[in-house]
């Protein structure tokens, strides 16, 4: 099996019984922290059940951020969970993690435009030292929102316009679907 160079494709986790990880791109055992230090990189891996063969990166990832919760570093709020577990089972599940993706990539849009504006206009002031720790602390606060690598099957790149339009309209169509189940239940 030829192991993966980094870029080349994404890194295979295999997770043992014994609830062990390892890298087999290193060679290595590793934890939890390492598979969210190479997250936080932009590294793309994949983990699999070392005896199924079964892909579980959706548990593991689900795991790193359930440990970060606990550590204090809280970033997902009470309400905010309540209403994702809500969710689960409801007939408007399955457009939920598009909407959710489409939000973080907007985040992370506006996040960009944000760190250009402030570079401007710092640039050739005695305060741009300042600026550029700033903007350090910003990018260092943001960095769980920076996943590796773009999803999306086969998908070709949007501009921002089109996305935004696309969510408009995914939200429309959801108000539609709304107010069609507010009056079956009339």
């Amino acid at each position: 099996m030829k192991k993966t160079m980094p870029g080349d494709g994404p890194v295979t986790i295999k997770k043992y019984a014994n609830r062990r990880l390892y890298n087999t791109e290193t060679s290595s055992y590793i934890t939890l922290e390492h598979l969210a230090a190479m997250t936080r990189e932009g590294r793309d891996f994949k983990v699999l059940d070392a005896k199924s063969e079964e892909d579980i990166t959706h548990n593991i990832l689900t795991q790193i951020i359930m440990e970060e919760e606990q550590r204090g570093q809280t970033m997902l709020p009470v309400n905010f969970l309540r209403q994702l577990i809500a969710m689960y089972g409801d007939s408007m599940q399955a457009m939920v993690p598009g909407y959710l993706e489409a939000s973080m990539d907007s985040f992370r849009r506006n996040q960009q435009q944000f760190k250009s504006a402030v570079e401007g206009a710092f640039a050739n002031s005695p305060f741009a030292e300042l600026a550029k720790q700033n903007m350090a602390m910003f990018e260092a606060a943001t960095q769980a929102f920076k996943p590796g690598v773009k999803s999306g099957l086969g998908a070709t790149p949007q501009t921002a316009s089109s996305k935004d339009d696309e969510i408009a309209a995914l939200k429309a169509e959801l108000g539609r679907l709304n107010e069609k189940i507010e009056k079956l239940g009339d």
